[in-house]
């Protein structure tokens, strides 16, 4: 892959041959983020364990200190005194089997989360072939499969993100933005990794984090130390 020259400037920066304390590398992402926009900061995770089995999953959710620095769309399928619940809690979309039509008909995809209470699954099942491979299903392990649509539209508008293993072992996770500088990305990335380590599953054998790298979303990645919060 050719790369440009401020990403070729940005890695020089970086010792490729170490591992980076968490602050030194949040550190390192900002200078070396050099795009004339606000860059996410993503975590890459890779773990010793094997998606394959049920029994090594990881999977979760979790609210950042400090949000994400996106503002979040979220679609809430609900009906009545739980609809005007969500409505009022800030949800950008509502509704039941109009919403459905909306999305099988229109192919509406202008929201980042969906959130369901459990009696509208039956009509949320139905969508799982558009939203599934999205990322989009909502689900109890995630905290969007819930009777509480208001709690968890407010959260997910605070920041509350998603993490889970893709196919190859890694998650991929979005801990801020450049501008939130070293502390916060640092507070973000612990409550992150945090989490993470405490939904080890007991039939991972071995080394559980293999590698975890950070990155913005022009610049390098940097190697992260994660021995300290592992150890914790």
């Amino acid at each position: 892959m050719k790369r440009g020259k401020k990403y070729i400037e940005s890695a020089k920066l970086i010792d490729r041959s170490r591992l980076y304390d968490v602050n030194e590398t949040m550190d390192a992402v900002i200078k070396g983020a050099k795009a004339k926009f606000d860059e996410t900061v993503e975590v890459h995770v890779r773990l010793g364990v094997d998606s394959r089995h049920a029994d090594q999953q990881v999977r979760g959710a979790i609210v950042l200190p400090h949000g994400t620095g996106k503002n979040v769309r979220v679609l809430v399928f609900a009906r009545g005194d739980k609809a005007e619940a969500a409505t009022a809690a800030g949800a950008d979309y509502v509704g039941a089997e109009d919403m459905l039509e909306r999305i099988q008909k229109e192919n509406f995809f202008d929201y980042d989360v969906v959130i369901a209470s459990p009696d509208m699954m039956g009509i949320v099942g139905r969508l799982g072939k558009v939203l599934g491979p999205k990322g989009l299903m909502p689900n109890p392990k995630a905290g969007t499969v819930t009777p509480d649509v208001a709690r968890a539209v407010t959260e997910a508008k605070a920041g509350k993100i998603e993490y889970r293993l893709d196919k190859t072992n890694i998650i991929h996770c979005a801990i801020g933005k450049v501008s939130f500088g070293v502390e916060k990305l640092e507070e973000n990335f612990n409550t992150l990794l945090g989490a993470v380590i405490k939904a080890k599953p007991a039939a991972a054998k071995g080394q559980y984090i293999k590698s975890c790298v950070v990155t913005s979303t022009m610049g390098p990645g940097v190697k992260v130390n994660t021995a300290k919060l592992e150890n914790a």
